[in-house]
């Protein structure tokens, strides 16, 4: 397992060992072991997530207040560019978004921490994301920062208008959200 730095410093970029061959391959997804030897500290997963969007489908930002939850993001089916914000004030990248793509290809994953929103864009027909989450969704914590605030600035790669949920055309923008 290869840790790579973003510019976000607590955001994480792995890249998992394959083994491969003709007969396809394996890597393991997780190992708390070498995960703790490779980034000095050990989270506690206690929910697993599977999602799946289609082409064009832009899903955040998302976040809880309470319960906060970080997330180890990656994609299994198609591509994705995920993106983490942190809204951590007093932080010296409060505000500041990192994005990398994951794909089924690349097999990279992203380490979202605790006081981030998360989202993602779906650029392929299909795409399913598996995520493993350090708290237990709580929807009466969850909140909805507009995916395209002018103070965030996320240069989303977009080739016409996404695809949102009701609740993500309805996020607030950051200068009137609740943050951590």
């Amino acid at each position: 397992m290869k840790v790579l730095s973003s510019e976000i410093p607590d955001v994480l970029i792995i890249e998992p060992e394959i083994f491969g061959d003709d007969r396809g391959f394996f890597f393991e997804s997780f190992n708390q072991r070498r995960w703790k030897a490779a980034t000095g500290f050990q989270p506690c997963f206690v929910q697993d997530n599977h999602s799946r969007s289609v082409e064009g489908v832009l899903r955040g930002l998302h976040y809880q207040i309470k319960q906060a939850q970080a997330k180890l993001i990656r994609c299994i089916v198609g591509e994705v560019f995920d993106v983490a914000v942190d809204l951590r004030q007093g932080s010296p990248t409060y505000s500041k978004w990192v994005g990398e793509y994951l794909s089924a290809e690349n097999k990279r994953q992203m380490w979202v921490p605790e006081g981030f929103a998360h989202g993602f864009l779906a650029l392929t027909e299909k795409v399913e994301l598996l995520y493993k989450a350090t708290d237990y969704y709580a929807p009466e914590f969850e909140r909805v920062i507009r995916w395209d605030d002018p103070d965030i600035g996320i240069e989303w790669p977009l080739t016409g208008d996404p695809i949102l949920a009701p609740k993500d055309e309805s996020g607030l923008w950051l200068k009137d959200a609740e943050v951590y």
